[in-house]
């Protein structure tokens, strides 16, 4: 793909980060995440390549845009065709109550190099660099931790993992705990963390737990952009989604999934911050301006750029929120 794109999605997901800014604290996540599906649609059509979402706000008669199947970008057949993984907002309920950590989000491939993924549980474990080929969903929580300590050359009570505050965690956690770890509990939004860990200023060094399954490949992709490692398994809520995802294209639902499994070839991810975290900082209005922050990743360099983007919200407002 063409590194270009790289600065064309960032501005999609500037376009997202700061529409759902406005509702920030507000106590209402659905408002929130219409008015970033909304400025994310109309974002798309200014980007020179036809998409298809693979990965978004749900199937047609769920979601009134960035569903399942939808095309965005200009009709041209002469442009490239990618597929596309989307949040527009990563992170909702941390949006709505004013919490650091949500996101804008989302990654591009060549077609079909995407999981189209069920929108069910995944069981995640996800780690920087250091750590490829070292950690495993099928190894014991102890042994995952002892593995990515001696392969950062650190004791296993230096290490931070990053765990979803859900009671279907508290074993993970003991086990955790007893095996050194110090644990930092989120209540949503787990790309950030997973992204964090191939970062070392982040200070995350594992992600692990069940989580969403969209959330998994976006995450994975960044991970596969850094040259990090990320392993999942889906999680099944009852038969329907077992046989959902099959109809999607899944031969093994059951499978242990790798980041090339996951997504693989020439990728693209981009997130710009809502809410300040230990990622991104979010947007920000000082006086008449708007300040963002985002991060691009792009696979086949392993380029990382922090964008920082100012700009003046009275101009922005006009040219995009009224289209």
């Amino acid at each position: 793909m063409d590194r270009t794109l790289v600065l064309e999605y960032t501005r999609v997901t500037e376009a997202a980060a700061i529409s759902a800014s406005a509702q920030i604290g507000r106590g209402d996540g659905m408002s929130a995440d219409a008015a970033a599906v909304k400025a994310m649609r109309s974002a798309f059509e200014r980007v020179p390549a036809r998409g298809t979402i693979v990965i978004g706000e749900g199937e047609r008669d769920e979601a009134p845009m960035l569903f399942i199947g939808e095309k965005v970008g200009p009709n041209d057949p002469k442009l490239l065709e990618v597929d596309i993984a989307v949040d527009p907002l990563e992170g909702t309920n941390l949006c709505a109550n004013g919490l650091p950590g949500a996101l804008a989000v989302l990654a591009v491939a060549h077609k079909g190099h995407l999981l189209n993924a069920p929108d069910t549980y995944m069981s995640k474990i996800a780690c920087g660099p250091e750590g490829k080929g070292k950690i495993s969903l099928e190894k014991s929580p102890r042994d995952n931790l002892w593995a990515l300590a001696a392969a950062k050359g650190r004791r296993p009570d230096e290490l931070t993992v990053v765990v979803l505050d859900r009671p279907r965690h508290e074993n993970l956690i003991q086990e955790l705990r007893a095996a050194g770890a110090r644990i930092l509990l989120i209540t949503d939004g787990d790309v950030a963390p997973v992204v964090a860990t191939c970062i070392p200023k982040s200070g995350i060094d594992m992600v692990y737990g069940i989580g969403g399954a969209p959330e998994g490949v976006l995450g994975a992709a960044a991970v596969h952009c850094m040259g990090g490692e990320f392993q999942g398994r889906l999680q099944f809520r009852s038969e329907e989604e077992r046989v959902r995802a099959i109809g999607m294209g899944m031969k093994d639902p059951d499978k242990l999934l790798g980041v090339h499994d996951l997504v693989r070839g020439d990728v693209l991810f981009v997130a710009t911050g809502v809410t300040s975290g230990p990622l991104l900082k979010g947007v920000r209005r000082i006086g008449t301006r708007l300040h963002l922050q985002s991060l691009a990743l792009r696979s086949t360099t392993g380029t990382i750029r922090w964008v920082n983007t100012d700009v003046d919200a009275h101009r922005y407002n006009h040219e995009y929120d009224h289209e």
